[in-house]
C-alpha cells in the first residue's frame, strides 16, 4: 500500500488518521518492515501497550518485538518496581545498545510513562554484562561480585527475576529478559553445565551452551556507584542524618524505593530516545494528553513530598512518623516539556488518531476504521445476533475483503466458528497469525485467537472481535498451573526448620544441607533432626521425603529406630484397604447400571455457552469436558466439582443443566 510506504518513509512529523485500536499495531509492524529499521510505538497506557504487543505478534510474528514498560510504582514512592519489570526494561535497553548493524526491522512498544523517565546511560548498559560458557573455566568470585554489584538479590531459593542462590557447587540465578531461571553446575572452577529450571518445582530441564548475564536492577551497587551516591547525596541534601536509604546504600544493600534516586548513581542519565537516534516514533491516540497528565502527576507528588519534608523540619511535627524522604527534583529523573519537544524534533514522528480527516501536507489517512458493533441486534430479542454477524461477514467477503474472527481463547474461537457455520458461513479455518491467514481462499473466513477489544477494518481486510458480537467479555487473570503433588525433588524447596516425613523413619525436622566425608570423599546430605538423633540423607535420595502436611504446631518428632512410626503406618495401610474395598464395591455397582447416552445438542449448546460473559479458565474447560464425557458414557455420574468462591463452579453446573433440560429431563438445583 502506497500510503503505508508514505507513513514509513516521509520525513518530518505527520498526523495519521484512520488508525483505530488494533489497526495501529498493523501500521506499526508494516512501517518496521517497509523501513527496515527501528519503529517505536508509544501507547497511552499499559493496557493499550499490551493490546498493541498482542496484535503486532499476530500481524508480523517474524518482526522482532521489544517491550519497554514503565515502573509499576508511583513517582517518589517508597517501594521499588517489581524485579520482572526491571528485567524486561534492562533486556530491551541492552538490545537497543547494540550497534544498528546487528538489528534490522524491529518494533519497540512502550508507554508515555516509560518514555518520559530517564534511564541508565547507554555506555553503562553496553558494558555491564558477564559471559560464561559451559565446559570453560569461570571465576566464581567474579561471578558472585557481578551478581551482588548489579542488582541481583541473594536468596535461599530462586523464585523471581533478579534472585540468585549459592548452594555448594551450584549457582542458581534468574537473569533479566529470560522466561526461566538458570542453574550453573560447577566442578571446581569449571562450569560443567548450564540448565534452565522451573522456579516453582526447582526441577532442571533444558541445557544451555552459553549465557550473557545482564544487570538485574537499574541501580548498580558497585564501589564506584556507592561512592558517587554518597557524595551526590550530601551535595544535594546535606548531611544524611538518620536516613535509612543512605545507610543501606553505603553498606551495599538494596533499599526499598532506591530507584527513585537513580540520578545519584551515575554521572548522567540518558533517555530512551538516546538509545534509538534514528527510530520512527508512532505516538498512540491521546499521547499528548497522557504526557501532560503524567508530568502534572510527577509535579504534584514532588511538591507533596517537599511539603511534608518542610513540615517535618518545622515546629509542627507531623502526626505520622516516617523515615525522612528527600526527593530529587523532577527534571533530574523525568523529561520536561522542553526535553520532550526537542527529542521529538530529532525523529520522524507520526501522531495516530482513530478518527478520519481530510488529507493534507501534514496529514495522511491510513484507511482504517472501527468495525461494526452488533449491540443493537443483542438488545433486540427478536433478532439472532449470530445471523446478523454471518450476514455482515458475507457482505465483507463480497467486497473482496479478507475476514478474521478474533476470539479470546482457543475454546471460544472453536465455539464461535461452529456457531457461525451453523448460520450459513461455510469455509472457516483456524489461523495462527496474519501470514497464515494470507493463504486462505478468497471466500474463506479465518478464526484466530486474538484478544481484540473491538474489531476494525482496513482497506482490504476486516477483523471482527468476539466482543463485537457477544458484548464485553470479562477475562480472568491467568494463573500458573500447580502440580497436585507434595513430593520433594530439590533441596532448595526446603527451608531450615521445615518438617518433613521420611518414608521409613517418619516425621523429622530439616536443618539444612551439610557436606560430610563418606569413604574419603565429600558428599552433600540433608541434615534431619529426629527425637534422639540425626539422620544424614544423601541429596540423591531426596525422593524418600515428603512435606509434612498437617498442623506443625502440634507435631512430634519420631524416634530413630523406634516402633511408633511403623505402627502408625501399618494402621493407616489397614484403614486405606477398608476404604478402598468400599469404594470398589460402590464403583462396581455403578458400572452395572445403564442409562441413556446424553449428548450436547450441537448449535444450541454452542450459542448458550457463547453468551457467558467470562472466558473459561483451563480448570473450567477440563471440568466441563469431563462432565460431558460422563453424560456420554451411559452410566450414573459420580463427579464433584470443587473450587473457591467465584471460580466458576456455577458456570459448569449451568452447562450440565442445559444439556439435560434440552433432552427433556428434569433438573433440580439444590442450594444451602
Amino acid at each position: 500500500m502506497e500510503r503505508l510506504d508514505y507513513i514509513a518513509r516521509q520525513p518530518g512529523r505527520l498526523s495519521v488518521t484512520g488508525a483505530p485500536s488494533g489497526y495501529d499495531a498493523y501500521i506499526a509492524v508494516e512501517a518496521a518492515k517497509r523501513s527496515g529499521g527501528l519503529v517505536v510505538f508509544v501507547a497511552s497506557d499499559d493496557v493499550h501497550a499490551a493490546a498493541v504487543i498482542e496484535a503486532a505478534q499476530f500481524f508480523a510474528p517474524d518482526v522482532p518485538l521489544l517491550s519497554f514498560p514503565a515502573w509499576d510504582c508511583l513517582p517518589y514512592d517508597r517501594v521499588s518496581p517489581k524485579p520482572d519489570i526491571e528485567s524486561v526494561r534492562l533486556a530491551t535497553l541492552a538490545s537497543l545498545a547494540r550497534p544498528d548493524g546487528e538489528r534490522g526491522a524491529t518494533l519497540v512498544v512502550t508507554t508515555i510513562n516509560a518514555i518520559l523517565q530517564r534511564v541508565p546511560p547507554k555506555e553503562w548498559i553496553a558494558q555491564a554484562s558477564f559471559f560464561a560458557r559451559a565446559g570453560k573455566a569461570v571465576d566464581r568470585e567474579k561471578l558472585t561480585a557481578f551478581l551482588s554489584g548489579n542488582g541481583y538479590v541473594r536468596a535461599s531459593t530462586v523464585r523471581e527475576p533478579g534472585d540468585f542462590a549459592l548452594r555448594g557447587g551450584i549457582v542458581d540465578l534468574w537473569p533479566p529478559g529470560t522466561t526461566q531461571p538458570l542453574r550453573l553446575d560447577f566442578f571446581g572452577e569449571e562450569l560443567e553445565a548450564i540448565r534452565t529450571f522451573d522456579a516453582e518445582t526447582q526441577l532442571s530441564s533444558d541445557t544451555v551452551a552459553q549465557i550473557e548475564l545482564l544487570p538485574a536492577s537499574e541501580v548498580p551497587l558497585g564501589p564506584d556507584e556507592i561512592s558517587r551516591f554518597r557524595s551526590g547525596y550530601v551535595a544535594t541534601f546535606g548531611p544524611a542524618g538518620d536516613d535509612p536509604l543512605y545507610e543501606s546504600v553505603s553498606a551495599g544493600r538494596k533499599h526499598p524505593g532506591m530507584e527513585h534516586w537513580l540520578p545519584l548513581f551515575y554521572p548522567k542519565l540518558d533517555t530512551l530516545f538516546d538509545f534509538m537516534p534514528r527510530a520512527l516514533i508512532l505516538l498512540g491516540h491521546q499521547s499528548d494528553e497522557s504526557k501532560t497528565a503524567r508530568l502534572e502527576l510527577v509535579k504534584d507528588y514532588y511538591e507533596t513530598r517537599e511539603e511534608f519534608r518542610r513540615v517535618s523540619r518545622g515546629e509542627d511535627k507531623p502526626a505520622i512518623k516516617a523515615p525522612p524522604y528527600r526527593p530529587l527534583k523532577p527534571e533530574t529523573l523525568y523529561l520536561t516539556d522542553k526535553d520532550w519537544n526537542e527529542a521529538l524534533a530529532k525523529h520522524l514522528v507520526r501522531d495516530l488518531s482513530p478518527f478520519q480527516a481530510p488529507e493534507s501536507m501534514k496529514s495522511v489517512d491510513a484507511g482504517g476504521k472501527q468495525g461494526r458493533d452488533f449491540a443493537p441486534e443483542r438488545q433486540q430479542g427478536r433478532t439472532n445476533v449470530f445471523e446478523a454477524a454471518a450476514a455482515h461477514i458475507a457482505s465483507l467477503l463480497e467486497a473482496k475483503k479478507r475476514v478474521i474472527v478474533a476470539s479470546w481463547s482457543a475454546g471460544s474461537s472453536e465455539r464461535m466458528g461452529g456457531v457461525l457455520s451453523d448460520h450459513g458461513l461455510g469455509a472457516m479455518r483456524v489461523v495462527a497469525n496474519w501470514p497464515d491467514a494470507a493463504t486462505l481462499h478468497d471466500n474463506a473466513v479465518g478464526i484466530a485467537v486474538l484478544g481484540a477489544e473491538r474489531g476494525f477494518e482496513g482497506p482490504d481486510f476486516a477483523i471482527i472481535s468476539e466482543q463485537d458480537i457477544l458484548g464485553d467479555r470479562m477475562v480472568r487473570a491467568a494463573s500458573r498451573a500447580r502440580r497436585a503433588q507434595n513430593f520433594l525433588s530439590e533441596a532448595s524447596g526446603l527451608a531450615s526448620g521445615d518438617l518433613v516425613t521420611h518414608i521409613e523413619h517418619g516425621v523429622g525436622r530439616y536443618l539444612g544441607l551439610k557436606t560430610i566425608d563418606a569413604l574419603g570423599a565429600p558428599h552433600d546430605c540433608l541434615e534431619l533432626q529426629y527425637d534422639g538423633g540425626k539422620l544424614f540423607l544423601p541429596v540423591e535420595n531426596i525422593e524418600l521425603l515428603t512435606r509434612y502436611g498437617a498442623d506443625e504446631s502440634n507435631a512430634q518428632l519420631d524416634r530413630l529406630g523406634g516402633a511408633g512410626w511403623q505402627q502408625r503406618k501399618a494402621r493407616a495401610k489397614e484403614r486405606v484397604r477398608e476404604i478402598a474395598a468400599e469404594l470398589i464395591r460402590i464403583a462396581a455397582a455403578r458400572e452395572l447400571k445403564s442409562l441413556p447416552v446424553i449428548e450436547a445438542p450441537s448449535g444450541l449448546y454452542d450459542e448458550f455457552c457463547a453468551r457467558f460473559p467470562y472466558q473459561e479458565t483451563d480448570d473450567q474447560e477440563k471440568a466441563i469436558a469431563d462432565t460431558m464425557e460422563d453424560f456420554a458414557k451411559g452410566r450414573p455420574m459420580d463427579r464433584l466439582v470443587c473450587g473457591d468462591v467465584g471460580f466458576g463452579k456455577t458456570e459448569v453446573a449451568l452447562r450440565a443443566a442445559f444439556v439435560m433440560a434440552m433432552t427433556g429431563q428434569q433438573v433440580a438445583v439444590v442450594v444451602p
